[in-house]
């Protein structure tokens, strides 16, 4: 899965939790609870979204990996490269 892959699993997981997120003006560097104005419920569905188009399995330790929308595209990276190794 390439780097564009993951990241267009991440915005469509996004999608589904926030459908009017503007998701072209994403700051990198931003918490996305800030830009986007999601709830720990929201989170979790998040999270629940990636391990169904990814198979990645987050555990709750590595939650505030996935603060930012550059800090989830690197440990989502990392993980599906491992889960496909």
């Amino acid at each position: 899965m390439t780097p564009e892959q993951i990241r267009q699993a991440f915005i469509d997981a996004l999608g589904q939790i926030v459908p009017e997120g503007d998701f072209e003006h994403l700051r990198p560097d931003r918490p996305l609870r800030e830009q986007l104005d999601i709830d720990s419920y929201d989170f979790l569905q998040l999270v629940i979204g990636l391990h169904e188009r990814l198979g990645v399995d987050v555990p709750e330790a590595d939650y505030q990996r996935l603060a930012t929308l550059q800090g989830a595209l690197d440990y989502l990276t990392a993980a599906v490269q491992r889960a496909r190794a």
